[in-house]
């Protein structure tokens, strides 16, 4: 499937939900690794403001780049976010979504308003 890069410059975007180990399998409790690396993953959420419309995702970023100082309702910069759609089978249904992924979270700035 096709990588497709997220532009943020102009986005707002709030830090919702902590950083936390990625789970890879619920039943055993498996933290997920990058497949290159083996570096663990982390998960983040954010609400993403563009345009004037809003959404919750869940953002993958290796444990490394995890920057101190962040706090929850606070804006943060996610350098490298791409969007890549996935779909699979599970229990005989087929599931679809997107997977956000960025190489890093670090504090930010709420960008200035367009024509301030």
């Amino acid at each position: 499937m096709r990588t497709i890069r997220v532009e943020t410059s102009t986005a707002t975007i709030l830090l919702t939900e902590a950083p936390e180990k990625k789970v890879r399998d619920r039943q055993t409790g498996e933290v997920a690794k990058d497949a290159v690396t083996g570096e663990t993953l982390m998960t983040v959420g954010v609400v993403y403001i563009d345009e004037g419309e809003s959404a919750l995702i869940r953002v993958t970023v290796p444990e490394s780049g995890v920057a101190e100082g962040l706090a929850l309702g606070a804006p943060v910069s996610l350098p490298g976010l791409v969007a890549k759609p996935w779909e699979n089978v599970f229990n005989g249904q087929q599931r679809h979504g997107i997977a956000f992924r960025a190489a890093a979270v670090t504090p930010g700035a709420v960008p200035a308003a367009v024509g301030a």
